[in-house]
């Protein structure tokens, strides 16, 4: 049986390179930073760090907004029958 086994993942190149420079300023590879990862899913049998949604709404996300509160590319609807028929179409 072998002793390694191998993993392929597909990364944004660029988040890849600022990645791995990181990695080396703390000493290690790629190969024992994931390592690393696996050993502590393992162990804590879950993620080794909390996931949670950005604390700052995207650009999209303030776009809408601001076009919310000023009235601009909104529609509004009389009842929940002619939203659903409007979503439909």
């Amino acid at each position: 049986m072998s002793k390694t086994a191998t993993l392929t993942v597909r990364l944004d190149p660029v988040l890849k390179k600022q990645t791995e420079k990181v990695l080396s300023e703390m000493g290690l590879t790629p190969s024992q930073a994931i390592t690393l990862f696996y050993y502590q899913v393992k162990n804590q049998r879950a993620l080794p760090f909390e996931i949670k949604l950005p604390s700052q709404p995207n650009e999209e996300t303030l776009q809408a907004m601001d076009d919310l509160k000023q009235h601009r590319n909104t529609k509004t609807f009389k009842d929940v029958e002619s939203l659903i028929a409007d979503l439909e179409s």
